[in-house]
């Protein structure tokens, strides 16, 4: 997976000088713009930038020539202002002529489950909710299948099936190395470089790539000239080009080039220990002392790259400590986060990378023990483009103070393998709900007519991990508090009904506001073992003496047919496409697909009795479109209850093909797409029937007038006029 003006007369001058910023992109004013420009060229001219993602290392691109850039264009502009001024005023007034709402607002809510929001509502515990269910429009909504957020979120923006955006897990496979990679976005190094001493210079800009395909629909309300805001929306890294501004979320990665690693300093007696998620590392008391670093990127700058660390002391106190670093003194209390601190990591002369974290002391006496946050991205200089224009994230960070802008920002691992317990985790996530909404609530302000959409991610966060309060006997409960945290949930719900209710409050008659979710929740307490199933019955065979390690470590390729990749995949391994394939394409891939459907379906765990895969999906039958070949051969619909395991999601063959979920992740949605579906809020009438994910993109172009294009597979819920 900072600011310059941090101080409250920093805010205020960021106030002064940078709201404008937006305002600029919504009227093109230029004027402003370059204010905005100037004030930032000024501030950031001192440092220039690096580029990082995974795998990517660094390249000589600098902010400051972005920034600098957008000062010469806004210069330019300010000769051609009073064209563009009158072009784009009769452009606007003939953009909303045909439209039925000034302003469409979108609340995602990811995760809300219709079952919990139906309960509460009955209970009378979320009013806001219930009106919107009697003087508007409350319905369940159709998920993508799989019910995965990345697939749900690209269908939600492009109206359309995985077969046109082509996202169809977190996950997919590289057909050379059968190694999973990352699929919604790719970020590969420089091609050349230049070797200066013990530097290597890389000559040009790493490849930054986003893998999900077809239009969004803001992109098509920016073509007819109608201005968006869009926050936070799952898959929009890196962000593409569009009339309007945006920040990136899932799939940013923090400043290591991960999807979120944190780090756990500890002073028992053991060795330096590797988590999932996160790296613990020993450290030693010297009085009340206590001196290690933080680990950086890898500094690819250097011909021999090697690790850039930031040494720190922290010195004691009985509840407190006082953590001293790069000159900056952070006072720390027992039990409570510090704000979020800078970190400067010097890659070479004149060239520092930024990021931020969080701390929280949880030991001082006998033992010490500090957990760190993963390092995201510094918002206001970002060593990566998460925003677009590239200053909006700065803007943002000017006029909001600093703020979390990792793609998977709540760190589930961390309670996953017990580094911070419920308590700090719930408070982890609502403190960066709070920035969240501060942002929606800004956007709000700022985006009179257009678009605004902002996704919350603490609903699904919270449900994933405190899922297993609703269960007393879930595996997950073994060796956990029971008690403290049972209403946790139902909290979040209310808490999501107040924020609804406060966004009603900025609504008019000419404004329609949707709140939706991308899928719903279910229960995970058992974890299935495709790849163990798969070896067990004979489609995926180990080397001579191989025991399956992570990763597909000791599969024999050339002798294995079918392999599971990401949490609801399964691939044959075919010959031309695969680097090793042993399947025939044709009537023999055809053949092995239905026996599997035939094997799979309906498989009993044999410890309980319960069906474990409800449905298996043929990827070519349940996808149409120019990406459909990149989908999974099959899809997984497990039963309620069950979910792909742990080892199988990283291509581990274990002995057992059931076993008990007793991570503290004790809810999921990654199941038969019929059994999560999510909710779908207006506070217009929307038309009956079904609804399905993909129709909220049709329904807004309609709202503004627009026709939706003939790649969207989603009808819009309008009633006809």
């Amino acid at each position: 997976m900072i600011l310059i003006l941090s101080s409250t007369e920093g805010g205020k001058l960021a106030e002064s000088k940078c709201v404008r910023s937006v305002r600029a992109y919504r009227y093109k004013h230029a004027l402003s713009t370059l204010v905005v420009a100037a004030a930032l060229l000024a501030a950031f001219s001192g440092d220039a930038h690096a580029y990082i993602g995974p795998g990517a290392g660094f390249a000589f691109l600098s902010s400051f020539f972005v920034l600098f850039l957008t000062f010469l264009m806004a210069f330019i502009s300010i000769v051609l202002w009073p064209v563009r001024y009158l072009f784009g005023g009769m452009r606007k007034k003939k953009a909303y002529s045909r439209s039925r709402a000034n302003r469409v607002v979108i609340m995602g809510l990811d995760g809300l489950d219709p079952n919990l929001v139906d309960k509460f509502i009955g209970e009378g515990k979320l009013p806001n909710f219930a009106g919107l269910k009697e003087n508007g429009t409350y319905s369940r909504l159709n998920t993508t299948c799989p019910p995965i957020s990345p697939v749900a979120w690209s269908s939600f923006m492009t109206g359309a099936n995985p077969g046109r955006h082509n996202i169809y897990d977190f996950l997919t496979r590289d057909k050379r190395t059968y190694f999973p990679d990352l699929s919604s976005a790719h970020i590969g190094k420089a091609r050349r470089t230049l070797s200066l001493g013990k530097y290597a210079i890389p000559l040009g800009k790493p490849e930054i790539k986003l893998l999900r395909k077809s239009k969004p629909f803001w992109s098509i309300l920016g073509e007819h000239g109608i201005f968006s805001t869009v926050l936070r929306v799952p898959i929009t890294f890196p962000p593409e080009k569009f009339d309007g501004v945006m920040l990136s979320a899932m799939c940013v990665p923090d400043l290591r080039g991960t999807q979120g690693s944190f780090t756990h300093y500890t002073t028992r007696k053991r060795d330096d220990h590797a988590y999932t998620g996160g790296t613990e590392i020993k450290v030693d008391r010297v009085g009340e002392k206590i001196r290690s670093h933080i680990s950086g990127p890898e500094n690819t700058l250097l011909r021999k790259p090697s690790e850039m660390r930031l040494p720190f002391e922290v010195t004691l106190g009985k509840d407190e400590a006082d953590l001293s670093l790069d000159g900056q003194q952070v006072k720390l209390q027992k039990g409570e986060y510090s704000d979020w601190v800078r970190l400067a990591f010097k890659a070479a002369p004149g060239v520092k990378v930024y990021g931020i974290c969080r701390f929280l002391l949880k030991e001082t006496n006998p033992d010490f023990a500090l957990y760190m946050t993963p390092i995201n991205i510094d918002p206001s200089k970002p060593a990566l483009p998460i925003s677009h224009p590239f200053i909006y994230s700065i803007y943002l960070s000017k006029l909001l103070d600093r703020y979390a802008t990792l793609g998977l920002a709540e760190d589930t691992w961390a309670i996953n393998e017990r580094i911070i317990d419920e308590r700090a985790f719930e408070t982890q996530c609502y403190l960066i709900q709070q920035e969240r909404e501060r942002m929606f609530f800004n956007a709000l302000d700022k985006t009179r007519r257009g678009l605004c959409v902002c996704v919350f991610d603490i609903t699904d966060r919270i449900q994933h991990l405190f899922w297993r309060y609703f269960e007393p006997d879930h595996p997950a409960n073994r060796d956990k508090d029971t008690e403290n945290f049972k209403g946790t949930i139902e909290k979040l719900y209310m808490e999501m009904d107040k924020l609804v209710g406060k966004a009603l409050e900025q609504m008019n008659d000419k404004d329609a506001l949707i709140i939706m979710s991308d899928h719903g929740f279910a229960s995970f307490r058992r974890g299935v073992n495709l790849n163990t199933w798969l070896h067990l019955n004979g489609y995926l065979r180990l080397k001579d003496g191989a025991t399956g390690g992570e990763w597909f470590k000791g599969v024999d390729w050339p002798n294995t047919r079918a392999f599971a990749v990401g949490l609801g995949g399964v691939y044959l391994n075919m010959k031309g496409r695969e680097a090793h394939g042993a399947v025939e394409p044709g009537e023999q891939a055809e053949l092995l697909k239905r026996e599997l459907i035939g094997k799979l379906v309906g498989l009993k765990d044999e410890e309980n009795g319960h069906v474990g895969i409800r449905s298996m999906h043929d990827g070519a039958k349940t996808y149409a479109g120019p990406y459909k070949d990149n989908a999974p051969d099959l899809i997984v619909g497990y039963n309620a209850g069950y979910r792909a395991s742990w080892e199988s999601v990283i291509g581990t063959v274990t002995g057992t093909v059931f076993d008990d979920n007793t991570k503290s992740w004790s809810g999921d949605h990654c199941i038969d797409p019929a059994l999560v579906p999510g909710v779908f809020f207006s506070n217009w009438k929307m038309r009956g029937g079904d609804k399905h994910i993909m129709d909220v993109a049709p329904t807004v172009l309609d709202i503004f007038g627009i026709q939706p294009p003939a790649h969207m597979d989603g009808k819009s819920l309008l009633m006809e006029a």
